[in-house]
C-alpha cells in the first residue's frame, strides 16, 4: 500500500480527489443490459446491498456467465455508491478465501468499471496485507482505473514505477491500455508515441493496439493514418476484428467515397464475414443523407443474396423506406413496406411510421393511408406519438370523424 501511496501523492491526487479530469470514454464504458439481480439491488436501500448478495445463490454469482462488468456499469449509472458497495461486498468474500493476485487484480480492475480509484487502492492494500505480492497485472489494472477514472498523470506515475522496477515491468498489455486511453480521447499524437514506445519496448502489436490506433484515427479524421495502421495490420497477418472493421467502414463513410463503400463491402462479404447492426446503421446513414435509393437497393440485394441477420436487413429496409416517404414516392412506399413485411420483418422506430404518414397526409392520400397502416399494424403495433401524429393530421386537414376513428382505435389498443 506504501509503494501506491507514494504513487497517488507524487501525481498529486491524495488518493482520491482528481484535479486533472480527462472525460475518457473507452474500455471501461460498456453498453449495459438490465438483469433481474440488478433491478433488485437498484430497488432497495444501500444499507441492504451486501445482505441481498448474501442471499443470492452462489452457483449464479460465481458462474462465468454471469458479468459482473455489465452490473456493474449498470448500477453505476443510477447509483455509484451501490456499485461501491458490491465490490466492497466481493472483496470482503475474498479476503476470507485463498485468492491469488490475478483474482485481486480482476477485482481493481472492476474498480474501474466504475471509475473509483480509492476503492482499488483499498484492494491493493488488503492484498499487501496478504502476504501476495503485485506484479505486472496487478499495476496494469491500477493503471486501467486511472485512465477510467480519468486521472491520466497518475496512470503515468504508476507506468514510471513499473518501469524502475524488477518484478513488475511493462508488458504489452501495459502499452495497450495507454494507446487506447489516449484514442478514446482523440490525442492521435500522444496515443502514436505510445505506439512507439510499445515497439521500441520489443512489444509486437496485436489485434487491441489495432483497434485502438485505427479507431483514434477514424475518430480524429486522419484518415491516412487509419490506412496505414489497417494496411499494416494486414501485412503482419493479424485478422481484423468487428471492431477494426467498423472503424474502417466509419472512416469511409466519412469520407463520402461511394466507391471505396462499395469496394470494402464486397470484400467483406466475399470474405464471410457478417455485418452487425453497428455497421448496418452506418451504411443506412451513409446512403441516406444524400438520397442515394437504388445504390440502397442494391445494397439490401446483396445483403440478401449473402443471407445476413435479419435485424440488419430490417435497418436497410427502413432506410429506403424512409428516403421514398420523403420524396413522397407512395407507390415504393407501399411496395417496399409490404416487401419487408413478406420477409417477416416490421419497424421498429416510430419515427419511421411517422415519416410513412407525413407523406400520405402531404399528398392528401388519407383513403391510401388507412390501407398502408393496416398492412403496418399487423406486425407493428402503433405508439402513442404515432396516433398523436395521425390526429394532428388529420386536424390540420379538417377530418374529425378520422379524428374519432384514430381516438377510438386508441382505446381499443389500450392507449387511452
Amino acid at each position: 500500500m506504501a509503494l501506491v501511496c507514494r504513487v497517488f501523492s507524487a501525481a498529486g491526487t491524495g488518493g482520491c480527489s482528481f484535479p486533472r479530469k480527462f472525460q475518457l470514454r473507452f474500455f471501461c464504458n460498456k453498453v449495459a443490459v438490465s438483469n433481474p439481480l440488478l433491478s433488485k439491488l437498484l430497488q432497495i436501500p444501500n444499507s441492504q446491498i451486501k445482505t441481498t448478495l448474501d442471499s443470492e445463490d452462489p452457483l449464479l454469482l460465481n458462474n462465468s456467465s454471469f458479468s459482473w462488468d455489465t452490473l456493474l456499469t449498470s448500477l453505476r449509472s443510477s447509483s455509484p455508491q451501490k456499485a461501491q458497495s458490491v465490490l466492497e461486498w466481493r472483496l470482503d468474500k475474498m479476503l476470507k478465501e485463498n485468492k491469488t493476485s490475478r483474482d485481486y487484480s480482476d477485482l481493481i480492475s472492476l474498480c474501474g468499471k466504475i471509475r473509483n480509484i480509492p476503492l482499488a487502492m483499498l484492494v491493493f492494500s488488503s492484498m499487501e496485507r496478504r502476504g501476495i505480492k503485485p506484479n505486472s497485472s496487478v499495476f496494469n489494472s491500477l493503471i486501467y482505473t486511472c485512465l477510467c477514472s480519468g486521472d491520466v498523470v497518475t496512470s503515468i506515475s504508476l507506468f514510471e514505477t513499473m518501469m524502475s522496477s524488477e518484478d513488475y515491468k511493462p508488458n504489452s498489455e501495459t502499452y495497450d491500455f495507454f494507446i487506447a486511453g489516449f484514442s478514446s480521447l482523440g490525442n492521435v499524437d500522444a496515443m502514436h508515441t505510445w505506439y512507439s514506445a510499445k515497439k521500441a519496448a520489443g512489444f509486437p502489436a496485436n489485434v487491441q493496439t489495432y483497434e485502438s490506433l485505427i479507431s483514434g484515427c477514424v475518430k480524429s479524421k486522419d484518415f491516412d493514418g487509419a490506412d496505414k495502421y489497417y494496411e499494416e495490420m494486414m501485412s503482419i497477418g493479424v485478422m481484423p476484428s468487428i471492431t477494426i472493421l467498423e472503424s474502417v467502414l466509419e472512416g469511409l463513410c466519412k469520407r463520402g467515397s461511394l466507391g471505396q463503400v462499395e469496394e470494402f463491402m464486397e470484400f467483406l462479404l466475399d470474405a464471410g464475414w457478417k455485418i452487425n447492426e453497428n455497421m448496418a446503421e452506418k451504411l443506412v446513414k451513409f446512403y441516406c443523407e444524400p438520397g442515394k435509393v437504388d445504390e440502397m437497393e442494391e445494397l439490401l440485394a446483396t445483403l440478401i443474396k449473402y443471407n445476413q441477420d435479419p435485424q440488419v436487413l430490417l435497418q436497410v429496409h427502413c432506410g429506403i423506406i424512409r428516403i421514398y416517404a420523403l420524396s413522397d414516392r407512395l407507390d415504393d412506399v407501399e411496395y417496399s413496406v409490404g416487401r419487408m413485411g413478406k420477409q417477416g420483418l416490421s419497424f421498429k422506430c416510430p419515427d419511421d411510421v411517422e415519416k410513412v404518414i407525413c407523406s400520405y397526409f402531404r399528398c392528401e392520400e388519407y383513403n391510401r393511408l388507412e390501407l398502408c397502416l393496416d398492412h403496418i399494424k399487423s406486425s407493428y403495433k402503433l405508439t402513442r406519438s404515432n396516433y398523436d401524429f395521425l390526429i394532428a393530421g388529420y386536424r390540420r386537414a379538417g377530418l374529425s370523424e378520422k379524428v374519432d376513428l384514430v381516438i377510438k382505435d386508441m382505446k381499443l389498443a389500450g392507449i387511452l
